[in-house]
C-alpha cells in the first residue's frame, strides 16, 4: 500500500495543472529580464538622448555665458547671484506668475468639481454635456484658443459691450492693467475639463451607502458634502491641485499672445516663462536662460514637495485610520 501511494511533492508540475518546465526559475528569470530590457532599450535610449542629455547641457550652461554665436564661458554661479539679488525684472515677473498660480489654480478646480457634481446627477443628456464640457480642454493652451480669447476681451469686444451694459466699463480686459491677468485666469478656468473628467471618474467611486448613512443621521446636502464628497475626494483633489498648480507656473503661449508678446500693458501680463524666452531667443543669453530655467524647477519642486508634506493633514485614503 505504501509503495502506490504518492504525495502530492512527488507529482510532476506537470501532472498537477501547470506548464511544464524546460528550465530551472533562475535561469528563466534571466531570460525574462533579458527580453524586458531588449524592449525598453528604445525607450531608455530616447530618454537618455531626448531629455536627460539635454537637462544636463542645460545645467552645464547654466554656469557659463553662452549666446549662441561664441563658446560657453565658465562664470560659475554669477547666473543665479544675478537672478537672486540683481534683476529686478525677475521679481516682478515672479509676482506676476506666483498671483497667476494662486488664482487661477483653485478657481478651476473650483469649476471643474462644481461642473462635475452637476454631471454626476442622472439627467437627461447628462452624455451630451460632458463632452461639450470636455471640448475647451482639448484646444488646451494653443495659439489659436488665446487669438479668439484676445477678440473677445478687446476694446470693444463682445464681453466688454456686455459688461458695459450693466454698468461695468472696462476698456477691455487685455488693454487694461487691472484686469488683463484676469483675462488669462478667465482662459485657465474656462479649460477644465481635464480636471472635470477625472473629477467625475472618482465621484461615480463613491459608495452611496455613506450618503445614505449620513441622511439618515440627518446631515443636510451641505453637510454630506463635506463629511462625505470631499474627505473621499481628497487623493483626486490633491492630484489634480499639483498638476495644476504645476502647468500654471509653465504658463506662456496665452500670456505670449494675449500681450503680442509684450508682457503688457505696463507688465501685467509679464511671467517668468516670457521673460525666460526673451533672454534665450531675443537676447540670445542662453546661460542666463538655462539658470532662470533651473530656478523654475527647483521652485516647482519646492512647491510640490511642501503639498506632499502637508498632504498627510487632510487627503485620507481609502482604509487608512486618521
Amino acid at each position: 500500500m505504501a509503495s502506490t501511494t504518492t504525495t502530492d511533492a512527488a507529482i510532476p508540475r506537470a501532472r498537477r495543472g501547470g506548464a511544464p518546465s524546460t528550465a530551472p526559475a533562475p535561469k528563466r528569470r534571466r531570460t525574462n529580464d533579458r527580453a524586458a530590457y531588449v524592449f525598453l532599450t528604445p525607450w531608455m535610449l530616447g530618454a537618455a538622448v531626448l531629455t536627460l542629455a539635454p537637462m544636463l547641457f542645460s545645467l552645464y550652461m547654466s554656469f557659463t555665458d553662452y549666446n549662441l554665436f561664441d563658446a560657453p564661458r565658465w562664470i560659475g554661479l554669477a547666473n543665479y547671484k544675478r537672478i537672486l539679488f540683481d534683476d529686478p525684472e525677475v521679481r516682478d515677473t515672479v509676482g506676476v506668475t506666483l498671483l497667476y498660480v494662486v488664482v487661477a489654480t483653485p478657481l478651476k478646480l473650483i469649476a471643474a468639481l462644481g461642473v462635475a457634481l452637476l454631471l454626476h446627477t442622472r439627467r437627461k443628456g447628462r452624455n451630451f454635456y460632458r463632452a461639450a464640457f470636455y471640448m475647451p480642454s482639448l484646444i488646451g493652451a494653443s495659439v489659436g484658443a488665446a487669438i479668439v480669447w484676445r477678440l473677445l476681451f478687446s476694446t470693444g469686444s463682445v464681453v466688454d459691450r456686455f459688461l458695459g451694459a450693466f454698468g461695468v466699463h472696462t476698456g477691455g480686459w487685455i488693454s487694461n492693467p487691472d484686469w488683463s491677468l484676469m483675462s488669462l485666469v478667465a482662459l485657465s478656468i474656462w479649460q477644465f475639463g481635464a480636471p472635470m473628467v477625472i473629477f467625475l471618474a472618482a465621484l461615480q467611486q463613491i459608495p452611496r451607502d455613506l450618503y445614505e448613512a449620513a441622511e439618515i443621521d440627518g446631515a443636510g446636502p451641505w453637510r454630506r458634502f463635506l463629511s462625505v464628497t470631499v474627505p473621499m475626494l481628497s487623493p483626486v483633489i490633491f492630484f489634480n491641485l499639483v498638476l495644476e498648480m504645476v502647468h500654471a507656473f509653465q504658463m506662456f503661449n496665452s500670456a505670449f499672445v494675449l500681450s503680442n508678446g509684450t508682457g503688457g500693458p505696463a507688465g501685467s501680463t509679464h511671467v517668468y516663462s516670457m521673460y525666460l524666452y526673451e533672454l534665450g531667443f531675443n537676447d540670445f543669453r542662453m546661460g542666463y536662460a538655462a539658470a532662470l530655467t533651473w530656478v523654475l524647477l527647483l521652485v516647482v519642486g519646492i512647491v510640490t514637495a511642501v503639498l506632499f508634506k502637508t498632504s498627510g493633514r487632510w487627503v485620507h485614503y481609502a482604509g487608512e485610520e486618521k
